[in-house]
């Protein structure tokens, strides 16, 4: 971005909300907005407490566990929908249904069927990221040119040798494009999974921090949610870059 001439980062823009933060939080307009600077102070202080390392460890596990089934489902799923035409047929409604609903409603649903407890929120996790991944490699199959597997033929190419040399290849921008907003989505369903069970956790900690009003500390483990997303989205994304020349014949 340029502002008269001048080359302005992408982070100027978080420098400058946090200045209007400070600005309002000094200002003492609302008691739910404490100042910047206590915030981030309040911060180091939360991570160095014995309450922020334990929950952050059940946090990560369910966070690791739900996404690793939802990579593990959604990518095969999504390419035998690519790939066959039966299957999609057979899954289509079903994915673009629970991509575009309300999962959170669904949570109270899952505290019935699997307790309050950590498994509620890995499924959580799972259904919040495997939809958008299970598109994802669809799209990216769809998009691969049949061209390039008619090559493959013509060179006397194997089945097995089209799908992971062309197909698979061909499709994998697609599949990181998923798998990366696939995170911020399962951030996204950790949070929620544990904040409605709120015995575990994030959830825990959002839920004694709301109650004793501490502000300070709520939003600066909210911070810390949203630097975790953005650094886990910033990571698939230099992967996406690195392999973006697998699709340069689309």
């Amino acid at each position: 971005m340029k502002l008269f001439g001048f080359r302005i980062p992408m982070m100027a823009s978080l420098v400058l909300w946090a200045l209007v933060w400070e600005i309002v939080g000094r200002m003492d307009v609302i008691f739910l907005i404490p100042p910047m600077s206590s915030i981030i102070s309040a911060g180091f202080g939360l991570v160095a407490t014995g309450s922020w390392q334990s929950a952050s460890l059940v946090t990560v596990r369910s966070f690791v566990l739900g996404m690793a089934l939802a990579i593990a489902v959604g990518v095969p799923l999504g390419i035998a929908m690519g790939r066959f035409r039966i299957v999609d047929n057979i899954f289509g409604l079903w994915v673009n249904m629970f991509v575009s609903a309300p999962l959170s409603a669904l949570v109270p649903i899952l505290m019935i069927l699997f307790g309050l407890g950590e498994t509620t929120v890995v499924v959580t996790v799972f259904l919040f990221a495997v939809w958008i991944i299970v598109l994802d490699a669809r799209a990216g199959v769809m998009q691969v040119p049949p061209s390039l597997i008619e090559m493959g033929r013509s060179y006397g190419a194997s089945r097995f040798t089209i799908f992971t040399k062309i197909i698979l290849l061909s499709a994998l921008p697609e599949i990181l494009a998923g798998i990366r907003i696939g995170l911020i989505r399962g951030v996204k369903g950790v949070v929620i999974g544990q904040i409605l069970v709120s015995i575990i956790g994030y959830g825990e900690l959002f839920e004694l921090y709301s109650r004793s009003f501490d502000m300070e500390r709520f939003w600066a483990l909210t911070m810390i949610l949203f630097a975790a997303a953005m650094l886990l989205s910033a990571v698939v994304e230099h992967f996406e870059k690195r392999i973006e020349y697998y699709a340069g014949a689309r």
